[in-house]
């Protein structure tokens, strides 16, 4: 991200991966024009429309202010690899741009880039994990999504931050 802007650390749960990738937990309308600033071209959303903190018309948003969008809906219960292969799409479509990929609080994204950063991009595992631990220890369905199969055995709940 080529800018002189500052990185918009107030939306909940900023995390900068890298220069041409951040994340964080659901921005408002003024943090969307934030990430534009900062040179975002593709903002991925992973959370549902319908919950009681999404943007009312986000899409609409995002596209006024000339970035693409794409919304990648993953029941919080239910991830699976079809949203992964998706998610993959969506990120090599980006073809080097900036992409900033969000959900409500960044639980599903930081599963979703650890993934992706491990198994695409090749990323060392402990320093993909480092970067999702930041944010949370995923247990239950989201460490089967990851492959975690130790953390899998736990019960599925809300997410665990990190400590």
């Amino acid at each position: 991200m080529s800018s002189s802007a500052p990185d918009p650390i107030d939306i909940p749960n900023w995390l900068r991966i890298d220069d041409l990738l951040t994340t964080s937990g659901q921005p408002g309308e003024e943090q969307l024009a934030a990430l534009r600033a900062i040179g975002v071209k593709r903002v991925i959303n992973l959370g549902l429309h319908t919950h009681e903190r999404a943007l009312q018309d986000e899409a609409a948003s995002v596209a006024a202010l000339g970035m693409d969008y794409v919304h990648i809906p993953v029941p919080f219960d239910a991830p699976g690899d079809d949203d992964f292969a998706r998610f993959r799409a969506a990120m090599a479509a980006a073809r080097g741009e900036a992409v900033h990929v969000h959900c409500i609080v960044n639980a599903r994204v930081s599963a979703f880039v650890y993934r992706y950063r491990r198994d695409v991009l090749g990323v060392d595992e402990a320093k993909a994990r480092e970067a999702m631990e930041k944010i949370w220890r995923p247990d239950g369905v989201w460490a089967a999504f990851i492959g975690d199969d130790a953390a899998a055995a736990l019960p599925h709940g809300p997410a665990r931050t990190a400590t």
